[in-house]
């Protein structure tokens, strides 16, 4: 099992020196970061780009709930508190909507059930790191392995026409390919999951983890893709009314 890169936020200077101490002895992590409020979390988040998060929930601080970091960051998270029970609800919401691994821990507990329950959440975190590529046709070239962090959006292809089944996709890292015979009533079939790529208009679905914000004056949320000339361009998609509250929960 590869090592994993472990951030901790606790408000319990003494709760964070043992989470940190029963991780280390997993001999499965590596702690790149240990904070004990929100702001200073973020900045060594964003410096030591950790694979997981292992965070309190009530923070004594007024900056941000450890469920409002977790959200901010989309990161696989195991929640160490002593109030989980009231917040299983956001749990299962911050899984499902960003699909995610998501468990929790009540405090107290012992180094034996920290042992127990954060091997299953590792095991669990590396099952879905092996599922992030699919494999896509693109015309005459078959079963591309593709990074899902890589697609930017899918669109319908209007210059095949109405009647085409055809799609476009737009990526961070290479020019726009064609989908042949592709229907989004079927993506997930292909593992492009709804819970990953967004609907914001019948012909648009767009990677919720590249949407950069929503403009509501515009009514269009804006994305970067690699472009024709080879280099990340901004691109302003249009969002239908239907979606518009949706996508409000995605704006940075």
């Amino acid at each position: 099992m590869n090592v994993l890169k472990a951030a901790l936020l606790d408000d319990n200077i003494e709760q964070l020196e043992i989470n940190k101490e029963y991780l280390q002895k997993l001999g499965v992590v590596n702690v790149v970061a240990t904070c004990f409020e929100a702001k200073a979390f973020l900045k060594e988040v964003a410096e030591t780009k950790p694979d997981i998060l292992v965070l309190d929930l009530n923070l004594g601080d007024s900056y941000m709930t450890g469920m409002e970091v977790a959200h901010k960051l989309k990161l696989p998270v195991i929640f160490v508190s002593s109030n989980t029970s009231q917040y299983i609800k956001e749990m299962e919401s911050l899984k499902r909507e960003f699909h995610i691994c998501v468990d929790h821990l009540t405090k107290p507990f012992t180094e034996t059930e920290f042992k127990k329950t954060l091997s299953r959440f590792f095991m669990e975190v590396h099952f879905f790191a092996s599922q992030q590529h699919v494999y896509l046709d693109f015309g005459s070239v078959k079963r591309t392995k593709i990074a899902l962090d890589s697609i930017v959006y899918l669109t319908a292809d209007k210059a095949s026409g109405s009647e085409s089944n055809n799609k476009q996709i737009h990526f961070n890292h290479r020019k726009s390919e064609n989908l042949i015979d592709f229907s989004f009533s079927k993506m997930e079939d292909k593992g492009l999951l709804k819970s990953q790529f967004l609907t914001i208009h019948k012909s648009f679905r767009v990677n919720i983890n590249h949407i950069k914000h929503y403009d509501k004056k515009t009514e269009t949320i804006e994305v970067d893709i690699f472009s024709s000339v080879g280099k990340l361009e901004p691109k302003q998609l249009p969002v239908s009314e239907n979606y518009q509250s949706i996508v409000k929960q995605f704006k940075k």
